[in-house]
């Protein structure tokens, strides 16, 4: 074995010698001295402290000075109402009190910060929280929100959220169901704004570059849906409307739903989740996971959305885009008729709503969007709705209608237009520098610009489709090379039957039956009014769908007008009866000599006349 000591020479031992530190010895005064010279550090640095408190305090107080009075009154009551779930006030403050306080004082800049309002309402934390939201909604709405306002908003909801979903049972709270629609509408709009800003790293400052390099989990779409999956979870909500459906007791349902599900606050959320989810999927450019989702969801006149003109604008909105993406136009045209003659009947009533604008934007995009399924798919539709159609878009449907490289211009403009903005699903590599400069030499695509070249190829394999649509109408039958010749585009016989046989596969599609009830259901059908048949050259044109024959219609009721005229005519006339009281003379004549004999019949004063000669 070695030995140890061989390794340390005298010369080593005495340069670590000399480079020791002596050891001190032990003085109680200079102690006692230094113990004292903490405490007064540690006392100037406390009292230091306080000043700054006090400063800030007095810098809160001389602010919350600054805001009106009837803002802070309008907050402590507002506190009031939710701690005791008065929910008429609750509503009434919400959809009126907020608003008309947001345009008497706050119509360009912000509300005041939570921070700042909270001494008005003992610093409660559930209300700050819900108040932020309704700050942010404001921010968002009203000013341009800074890259601190989009991630405090979302780390807010975030926070609002876990307290709905993580505590030990269901909250003690009630809100109204327009403002939890509008709460779970406005975070599906903060995420798509957030992912549409995120994606484009121009115009980004080098703080706003690291902070999202730093934050690759705020808005991610796994957050995004993991938040609205948990309330459709925790509600039990399809278990819910799938038991109503099949008529089960109300006393079964609430043992379904359980202690959450049973509470109006986390019903309505999951409710209004599965409407959320919807425009999700379809954001993310998935239509059928979108149409799943609303399995169980009743789209009926009397449904639960319905009570909310904004949810129920939204929710056929979204599913008339799924239909349109996965090629089902009529589909897609019954679903906007249905919501847009819904919004006419109810447009007065509404006209005051402080929603009425952006309800009314997106009906004009279902109207542009009726226009492009129309025309793709042409049939029996609503008058009234295609008259305002033919109002807002004549120009352009004239265009589509005739084809041509200038139809597919229009189709972009308007699909660009009425379409949803689609979102890309991954961020740009903001975390790694020379990715990102790799990423903005060779920038992807876009979504929406995905979706375009999509549907435009759609459109172009049909091109041609509506101008031999026009000619088959005016003829049984036709040769061939007689289309030819009336055909705008230049080719041959050959060319127009590969036409043909195009708008007749054009012609085929699937479309949701009376008898089912999920949206994804559906049976082969012929869209266009006629068909036809090929022998040889020959073209053989026969309608499909037979026209109401108004002639034979007025004849038949015209004929049985005159039947029953003829039969009242036949009829005997009533007899009048004798008046039971009346003034009467001894021998209890009529007074009156007008008055009819008795028992006598009334005739018409010619017809006494002659009685009388005869």
């Amino acid at each position: 074995m070695a030995d140890p000591t061989a390794f340390y020479e005298p010369a080593e031992d005495e340069l670590l010698s000399s480079l020791a530190v002596p050891v001190q010895s032990y003085n109680p005064d200079s102690d006692a001295d230094e113990y004292r010279r903490l405490q007064e550090l540690e006392q100037h640095a406390y009292a230091q402290q306080q000043l700054m408190v006090a400063e800030q305090e007095q810098e809160q107080l001389q602010a919350l000075e600054q805001v009106p009075e009837d803002v802070k009154r309008f907050l402590v009551l507002f506190h009031q109402a939710i701690l005791e779930n008065d929910l008429p006030t609750i509503t009434n403050m919400y959809e009126s009190g907020w608003n008309k306080l947001t345009q008497a004082h706050y119509s360009q800049n912000e509300w005041p910060e939570a921070e700042l309002i909270g001494p008005l309402v003992g610093n409660d934390q559930v209300f700050l929280t819900l108040y932020r939201e309704l700050y942010f909604r404001h921010v968002y709405a009203k000013l341009q929100p800074t890259i601190d306002d989009r991630f405090q908003s979302y780390e807010n909801i975030c926070e609002l959220f876990n307290y709905l979903l993580n505590s030990e049972g269901p909250v003690p709270l009630d809100l109204p169901i327009q403002w939890l629609w509008d709460m779970l509408d406005e975070f599906v709009y903060q995420f798509s704004s957030f992912a549409t800003w995120r994606a484009n790293p121009k115009n980004k400052n080098e703080e706003e570059l690291e902070a999202l390099a730093e934050a690759q989990h705020i808005w991610s779409c796994y957050s995004v849906l993991n938040v609205l999956y948990s309330l459709v979870q925790k509600s039990q909500i399809n278990e819910q409307l799938k038991a109503e459906k099949e008529g089960k007791s109300p006393e079964e349902v609430a043992e379904i739903a359980g202690d959450y599900g049973s509470k109006p606050l986390y019903r309505n959320l999951g409710y209004f989740s599965l409407i959320c989810l919807l425009r999700v999927h379809v954001l993310l450019g998935d239509p059928t996971l979108a149409l799943q989702t609303m399995e169980h969801v009743d789209l009926s006149g009397g449904a639960f959305l319905t009570r909310i003109t904004a949810c129920h604008v939204t929710t056929y909105y979204h599913v008339g885009c799924a239909y349109m993406a996965l090629g089902r136009w009529p589909d897609a045209i019954k679903t906007f008729i249905s919501v847009l003659i819904f919004f006419i009947r109810m447009k007065q009533y509404h006209t005051r709503s402080y929603q009425y604008g952006s309800i009314a934007k997106q009906c004009e995009r279902m109207y542009a969007l009726l226009a492009i399924c129309t025309t793709l798919s042409p049939g029996p539709s609503d008058e009234s709705i295609m008259s305002i159609v033919k109002e807002h878009y004549a120009d352009q449907l004239s265009i589509l209608q005739r084809g041509g490289d200038e139809a597919i211009e229009t189709f972009k403009d308007l699909f660009l237009s009425a379409s949803p903005k689609y979102l890309n699903v991954n961020p740009p590599p903001y975390e790694d520098p020379s990715a990102l400069e790799a990423y903005l030499a060779n920038p992807p695509i876009d979504a929406t610009q995905r979706f375009l070249d999509l549907f435009i190829s759609d459109v172009v394999a049909v091109k041609g489709v509506s101008n031999v649509r026009q000619l088959l109408k005016l003829y049984t039958s036709i040769d061939a090379s007689k289309l030819v010749t009336f055909s705008q585009d230049e080719g041959d016989e050959e060319e127009v039957l590969q036409q043909l046989m195009v708008l007749k596969a054009a012609s085929r599609t699937y479309a949701k039956g009376q008898a089912q009830d999920k949206l994804l259901d559906g049976e082969r059908i012929v869209t266009n009014n006629l068909d036809f048949t090929i022998d040889g050259s020959m073209v053989h044109v026969e309608e499909t769908t037979s026209h109401r024959r108004f002639a034979g219609f007025f004849i038949r009721n015209a004929e049985h007008a005159q039947r029953v005229f003829n039969t009242i005519k036949a009829s005997p006339l009533p007899i009048q009866r004798k008046p039971t009281t009346g003034p009467t003379t001894g021998a209890g004549a009529p007074q009156d000599k007008n008055e009819l004999k008795k028992g006598g019949a009334w005739q018409p004063k010619r017809a006494r006349v002659v009685t009388a000669a005869q």
